[in-house]
C-alpha cells in the first residue's frame, strides 16, 4: 500500500487530484472508474480537512491506496475526533434538498463499490472495482 500525507489546507486537494490523474494514466482506468474515483476520493479528503481536522493546517490527512488486479482501495484518515456516520441526514429528503452541506458521504456511498468507516469515524475506506 502506498501513502501520501497532506496538511489540512484545501489547496492540497490539487495533490490528490494529481495522484488520481497519475494512477489513471499508469493503470489506464476506464473513464467511468476515473470519474467515480476523482469525485469520491476528493470528497473524502475535503471532508477530512474541513470536518475532521476543522481546517487546522498543522493537522494532517493521510491517503493510502493500493491497486489490485480488479480493484483499487483508498483509505483516508484525519486527526479529528471523528463522528457518528450512522446518523447522517438523507440529503434527498424534502427538508434537506436545498441544504448546501451534507451530501459528501451520500455521494461517496453511491460512487464507491464499497464504503466503510472506522468505529470512531475519522477513517474511511473506499473500494472501486474495475
Amino acid at each position: 500500500m502506498s501513502k501520501i500525507t497532506i496538511h489540512s489546507d484545501i489547496s492540497n486537494i490539487s495533490l490528490v487530484e494529481k495522484l488520481i490523474d497519475d494512477l489513471s494514466q499508469q493503470y489506464a482506468f476506464h473513464s467511468d472508474v476515473y470519474g467515480k474515483l476523482l469525485l469520491a476520493v476528493v470528497e473524502g479528503v475535503n471532508n477530512a480537512i474541513v470536518h475532521g481536522n476543522k481546517m487546522v493546517a498543522e493537522k494532517k490527512v493521510s491517503i493510502s491506496y493500493a491497486v489490485e488486479s480488479n480493484r483499487i482501495l483508498f483509505t483516508i484518515s484525519d486527526e479529528g475526533e471523528g463522528f457518528d456516520h450512522t446518523v447522517l441526514p438523507d440529503p434527498t429528503t424534502p427538508e434537506n434538498i436545498e441544504r448546501t452541506h451534507g451530501r459528501g458521504v451520500f455521494l461517496m456511498k453511491h460512487l464507491a463499490d464499497e464504503l466503510a468507516f472506522s468505529d470512531k469515524g475519522n477513517e474511511v475506506k473506499l473500494t472501486f472495482k474495475f
